[in-house]
């Protein structure tokens, strides 16, 4: 009896160790990684920050980077695409999809539309292009060119001061009028669209907003605003219209103006979370990045699946307004920039941030954890 226990305790022993070093070979052995391991290594590879978030419908991420081209992650894997593969350019402004599922990228040097093996690009948003044959007046009046409808694909026109539509057969680039001038100096560059209730598409520039209904086109900037030399400067870097017909307007430098029916306020100043234009200006840019802590320059709004409001700040982080208060937040302490370039809410209702530095974060409902 005492030897076969001692052989009992000895075979045990052995599998024991077995077993161990097993384990032990696994984690050395490239590929083979437990789930949080994978987690760490599984993120975006680029370096430079992210410019937009987008998820397709059939729930794929398409990440715009500000200089790196583009990437997919359908939950498994992350591939990237760039100019090698049909890109017009690396640098990406925003991603939509159309009716057909086709996913279509807005870039600095035009835009393109994936395809089998990558993606195409269009030659006449490339092209340096004369004003199109009609124009649409301030007076209300709609030219042909300027036609809407819901199948419409609205993008940016580079540094040109108009935009591209595209009808789903080819497209047109459509000047702005310029029947105002700007006290900023900014250029009518678009900077964003937010589609709004009465058929209103709003297209944000640098120098203001147009909205345009497919019959009239409306325009916010320092004149219609009656901002003059010394005054706050519009200078639009993106805008939204909330679910409750609210058009939130997102500035560098004079923080967020309201828009409720025909009310405009600066929502920063009322607030109190706005320095001064002539004590912001006045510092150089590295100034203003450790000087700025207010809701003062706003790259990314979004509204959230409770209806609180959130805007991304270059300098000082996310804020969420949810009508009783206005919070900011630190995204991380250990990023040396705060700056947000954009906020998605995804299907399942998760808060991303894109970062300038640091990929995506997401909220976790009091903090922020990297994501991607």
């Amino acid at each position: 009896m005492k030897m076969e226990f001692t052989l009992t305790v000895f075979i045990c022993s052995a599998l024991v160790n077995w077993v161990g070093q097993q384990v032990a070979l696994a984690d050395e052995t490239p590929g083979v990684a437990d789930e949080n391991k994978t987690a760490e290594v599984e993120r975006l590879r680029f370096t430079v920050g992210v410019r937009t978030i987008f998820q397709d419908s059939g729930g794929d991420y398409w990440f715009g980077s500000h200089g790196e081209g583009l990437c997919r992650y359908d939950g498994e894997v992350f591939e990237y695409f760039t100019t090698k593969d049909g890109l017009a350019d690396n640098h990406i402004l925003s991603i939509q999809e159309d009716s057909k599922g086709t996913i279509w990228v807005d870039t600095q040097q035009g835009v393109s539309r994936n395809a089998r093996n990558g993606f195409v690009s269009f030659a006449e948003t490339q092209q340096a292009l004369s004003p199109a044959k009609w124009t649409l007046s301030l007076t209300g009046a709609m030219q042909e060119p300027w036609r809407k409808s819901d199948a419409d694909l609205w993008f940016s026109a580079g540094t040109r001061e108009g935009v591209f539509r595209y009808d789903g057969q080819q497209f047109r680039y459509l000047p702005f009028p310029h029947a105002m001038s700007t006290n900023s100096g900014n250029a009518y560059v678009v900077t964003g669209f937010s589609a709004g209730k009465d058929n209103v598409l709003w297209i944000g520039t640098y120098a203001g907003v147009f909205g345009y209904n497919g019959d009239q086109l409306t325009i916010i900037n320092d004149e219609t605003l009656g901002y003059s030399d010394g005054d706050d400067r519009v200078h639009v870097r993106c805008l939204l219209e909330d679910s409750k017909g609210r058009l939130w307007i997102g500035n560098n430098g004079i923080g967020v103006l309201l828009k409720e029916g025909e009310s405009i306020v600066n929502f920063s100043r009322k607030h109190d979370k706005l320095v001064p234009i002539e004590d912001f200006e006045s510092n150089s840019l590295a100034q203003r990045f450790s000087a700025n802590v207010g809701l003062q320059s706003v790259f990314a709004i979004e509204e959230d699946s409770q209806g609180n409001i959130w805007f991304g700040d270059r300098d000082s982080g996310a804020w969420r307004y949810d009508v009783d208060s206005l919070v900011n937040f630190t995204i991380d302490e250990k990023l040396e920039s705060q700056m947000i370039w954009d906020i998605h809410e995804d299907q399942s209702q998760n808060l991303l941030f894109a970062m300038a530095q640091g990929g995506v974060y997401q909220f976790n409902g009091s903090a922020f954890d990297r994501r991607f």
